[in-house]
């Protein structure tokens, strides 16, 4: 009797695959799933041949979500996403070549069952950008503090070991997103398989191999609960070296194909994709990009998106109502100058934020830490800090002269100058600064840092002067002002005005140490100060009791 079901059971999986009708399979909530399907026709150019490759889901609850497939290589062709619905779905495949038996109308079904993982982007689901706001979430409504590092070579350049150790060593700092470049581009010219994502420009080729490469790194991202950040399209117009970088150099038309491509292949991961990056998205460039944006992300896709500009490059006017766009990120240059600090805490991101429609504001790309021998890590933390508290709180990126390319003892930068006495990427996630943005993150997420905004107007006295920008102080506030904290990037003492007369907590936090003390207050007629002592620089944080 046991043999009998036995083979009833493998007569009856067989007639199912060959009526196209998938077998059963199971897959956690907000984890990847993943179908093969093989074509029944070879194609010399799929990319171009065929003009769709969908599939369409119906969720348990009925809703219907469609989702690009993408080729892998010969016969191979893929769909990858994420459930977010405990139940049984169904799908149905969709081919522009309806007579290709292998790719349209093939149907099946699977399980999404609730994620054994313990890990936040499985448990609480993606990242999303709820509209109207000017922070992240996960998909159940969890706040997400952006909190960044960015490896532009990592996935391209990385043996397996050092990709783990690095990954681990994020996590253990209170990382959670990866920036990298997705594809060749102008500080890389291959993975270290000598890879490349593309080939051409006018037309363009696709190599299954790279991103295969790719996959396992990414992959491996999410499987540290990790965040994956791709740069699709490399853009920056001018230097050395720009002709290897996509987002520079392809018509728009295969720009939007590659990264149509890349949003179809890693849509199953959990993502926040940077359309460009280092590109100038204004004036004779500003039509391009939006004609690119719109062809890639105007349509169901998973994942919120960025634009990460050139330095000190704003791009908030000009893309307001590009409603595909989530995070407008801004890059403030790899210097600590009074005109780079007065351009942070006065320039056009903090005017104007509060003039446009809510969107995430997060400096991509505040000044990389030994990029130069006197750029330390209170540079890092004045750029940061400062950065957070000139627009509503939502995140902040950390960079490092060695991590950024990779860099291992001995090595030179592709078409970045000479690498002598930088340090290597090993040494740089080490750094003071690597280690004091994780502090960062472990302060916000102790607060309803959402609730947050900048509040320079309780500020009595501002010791900032032209003559020395580097004692700005920064001030953000709840709009019931029961939380107000402040930046004191030197000693002093901090006047703020007291409006409702609240009698607060206070608290001096050291960002260089991770420690916290008691702050002594003297409030009177509506003013409250504090006096900051010590050479480190410090938040005074401000609760009502």
């Amino acid at each position: 009797m046991i043999r009998l079901t036995h083979l009833l059971t493998t007569v009856l999986i067989c007639a199912l695959q060959l009526t196209g009708i998938a077998t059963f399979a199971q897959t956690g909530r907000w984890m990847k799933f993943e179908k093969a399907f093989t074509s029944a026709k070879s194609y010399s150019d799929p990319l171009y041949d065929l003009k769709t490759f969908d599939v369409q889901f119906m969720s348990p609850s009925g809703k219907k979500k469609t989702v690009s497939g993408f080729w892998d290589g010969e016969s191979s062709w893929k769909v990858r996403f994420a459930p977010d619905e405990t139940g049984n779905w169904t799908y149905r495949s969709i081919c522009s070549d309806t007579l290709n038996s292998g790719l349209h109308n093939v149907t099946g079904q699977f399980s999404c069952v609730a994620s054994k993982s313990s890990l936040a982007i499985y448990t609480k689901g993606s990242i999303v950008h709820p509209k109207g706001s000017y922070s992240l979430t996960h998909a159940d409504g969890t706040p997400f503090f952006f909190t960044a590092c960015t490896a532009w070579n990592g996935t391209l350049k990385s043996t397996d070991a050092e990709w783990s150790m690095y990954l681990q060593d994020r996590v253990r700092n209170q990382y959670n997103v990866i920036q990298f470049a997705a594809t060749q581009w102008r500080g890389c010219a291959a993975n270290s398989e000598g890879q490349v994502a593309f080939e051409g420009s006018g037309h363009i080729r696709i190599n299954p191999a790279y991103f295969r490469h790719l996959d396992k790194k990414i992959d491996e991202i999410n499987q540290y609960g990790l965040v994956a950040a791709p740069v699709l399209l490399w853009a920056l117009p001018v230097a050395e070296g720009r002709e290897l970088s996509p987002g520079y150099y392809l018509p728009d038309g295969e720009a939007a194909l590659l990264a149509r491509y890349m949003v179809a292949r890693y849509g199953g991961n959990q993502v926040i994709w940077i359309l460009g990056g280092d590109g100038k998205y204004i004036q004779e460039y500003e039509q391009r990009w939006k004609n690119i944006g719109r062809a890639v992300f105007n349509r169901e896709h998973p994942g919120v998106v960025a634009l990460h500009p050139g330095g000190q490059s704003w791009i908030g006017k000009e893309y307001a109502q590009e409603d595909w766009l989530d995070i407008v990120g801004y890059q403030t240059g790899h210097d600590s100058n009074p005109s780079t600090i007065r351009w942070i805490t006065d320039g056009p991101v903090a005017r104007e934020w509060g003039k446009l429609p809510p969107k995430v504001l997060i400096n991509m790309e505040p000044v990389y830490e030994r990029i130069g021998p006197n750029l330390v890590d209170k540079d890092v933390r004045n750029a940061s800090y400062w950065s957070l508290f000139s627009t509503p709180v939502s995140g902040i990126t950390y960079g490092a002269a060695g991590i950024w390319p990779w860099l291992r003892l001995g090595e030179e930068v592709l078409n970045h100058g000479k690498a002598e006495g930088l340090p290597t990427w090993d040494e740089c996630i080490k750094l003071p600064g690597s280690v004091q943005i994780g502090y960062m993150n472990a302060l916000m997420t102790r607060y309803n840092w959402w609730q947050l905004k900048p509040a320079q107007d309780l500020l009595a006295e501002q010791p900032a002067t032209p003559n020395a920008l580097n004692r700005y102080v920064a001030v953000v506030r709840s709009d019931d002002h029961k939380t107000v904290m402040a930046y004191v990037p030197t000693e002093g003492t901090v006047k703020l005005y007291n409006p409702f007369n609240h009698v607060y907590q206070a608290q001096w936090f050291n960002p260089v140490t991770n420690q916290s003390a008691a702050a002594t207050l003297n409030s009177q007629s509506g003013m409250i100060t504090a006096k900051a002592q010590g050479a480190d620089d410090k938040i005074l944080i401000l609760t009502t009791k």
